[in-house]
């Protein structure tokens, strides 16, 4: 998808996920990885993060970049080299100090928390 390409440099996006609860739309700025047909979100608050949670419980999601909105399917990141390669693609784009407050290491952002992919048709 040539859109994907285009906007792969851009530091954050816009999603919308709907609450699992709620049933409300959510939206949250959050930074994003592309690889391929793919746009991959790390939750560094882990499973327990709302826009994270909701994915799960409803797939649908709405990525709102500057030249407009896309809906896409997420789904969670299990298989070990994906989420190895989701990894390696989120710390050479962005480089930072982990976060003590919420006892992040920033090994522990790239590698071990949850990765979320969302595809596009």
């Amino acid at each position: 998808m040539t859109w994907l390409a285009a906007v792969a440099d851009l530091d954050v996006c816009d999603i919308t996920t709907t609450g699992r609860v709620s049933g409300r739309p959510h939206r949250i700025e959050i930074w994003f990885g592309v690889l391929g047909d793919t746009m991959y979100f790390i939750s560094g608050n882990g499973p327990t993060a709302d826009w994270y949670a909701n994915a799960l419980a409803s797939s649908e999601i709405i990525v709102h970049l500057p030249h407009g909105d896309h809906v896409g399917r997420a789904r969670d990141v299990v298989d070990s080299d994906e989420r190895r390669r989701v990894g390696d693609l989120m710390g050479a784009k962005y480089v930072w100090d982990g976060d003590p407050s919420i006892g992040l290491t920033y090994d522990a952002w790239c590698y071990d928390v949850p990765a979320l992919a969302v595809e596009f048709e």
